[in-house]
């Protein structure tokens, strides 16, 4: 499917463009056929070229790297096969004639955009967070033309979106949903917010795309364990402290530092 804009000039006129873009699972090659039909009489001589317009300037069709070997002429019109996003743009057909009145020239610009459905997502989610943290989830996909607009699932169940005025102001709603740029964010996530979380890519061209479920899990922050654990760790060290202290009150330090310097006095006489 394309949407076409067309510009008729005073000798020229464009027959409707019309295109093809099947889904990746059928084997036929997509293509697009642009038509430009002119009112000259077969006796006339003619010159058609087919250019497209960029914002580097102007190309023509045939030497145009991303179209070569994939562009062809088809009457007055051409073919492009294996179309791809790359291929959207604006094209002109321009026609030259020579008649009795003089050289006579025609022009038609007609622009072509490719609809591309969405790709498998990709998803990011955290397995694990600490209750009150800040957690965001994201998702995303590139090839889908018109960009994608992106809808997230909780235990299989739709989130709603958070707007000012949205059913999603409702009670116990901890997150900010963004359609457009796929993120899921809790500003304060809380154990209400454990389950498993994908996220489905659609553009209205084909069929939606899903990522695969992932689950995330939300704990308490576990401050029982925490002290426990400083505890422990403080009574390690106080026990070493008084070992070390104990050793030096004994003098077992300075007994193994005079030994020493005996058997040195011994070794020297």
């Amino acid at each position: 499917m394309v949407f076409i804009i067309i510009s008729v000039s005073s000798y020229l006129s464009c027959l409707c463009v019309w295109f093809r873009l099947l889904q990746p699972f059928l084997l036929v090659t997509p293509f697009a056929i642009l038509s430009c039909k002119h009112k000259f009489s077969k006796s006339v001589s003619l010159r058609i070229e087919w250019k497209k317009i960029q914002s580097q300037g102007v190309s023509f069709v045939y030497y145009n790297s991303d179209l070569r070997g994939r562009a062809e002429m088809l009457n007055t019109g051409i073919r492009i096969r294996n179309v791809t996003r790359r291929d959207s743009g604006t094209y002109r057909c321009e026609i030259s004639a020579k008649s009795e009145e003089g050289q006579r020239l025609g022009e038609a610009t007609i622009t072509l955009t490719v609809l591309v459905a969405p790709t498998t997502p990709v998803c990011e989610v955290p397995s694990s967070a600490m209750t009150g943290t800040v957690v965001q989830l994201s998702c995303k996909e590139t090839e889908g033309s018109p960009p994608s607009e992106y809808q997230w699932y909780k235990n299989g169940v739709a989130l709603l979106e958070k707007t000012a005025t949205g059913n999603a102001r409702a009670a116990n709603v901890t997150y900010t949903m963004n359609k457009k740029s796929g993120t899921l964010l809790f500003n304060t996530v809380t154990k209400n917010d454990t389950g498993e979380y994908f996220c489905e890519a659609s553009n209205g061209i084909g069929l939606s795309q899903k990522c695969s479920v992932k689950r995330m899990q939300v704990d308490d922050l576990n401050v029982s364990g925490i002290i426990t654990a400083v505890v422990f760790v403080a009574l390690v060290m106080a026990s070493c402290g008084l070992g070390v202290y104990y050793a030096q009150k004994k003098g077992y330090f300075t007994s193994k530092r005079d030994a020493k310097c005996r058997g040195l006095r011994r070794s020297a006489a």
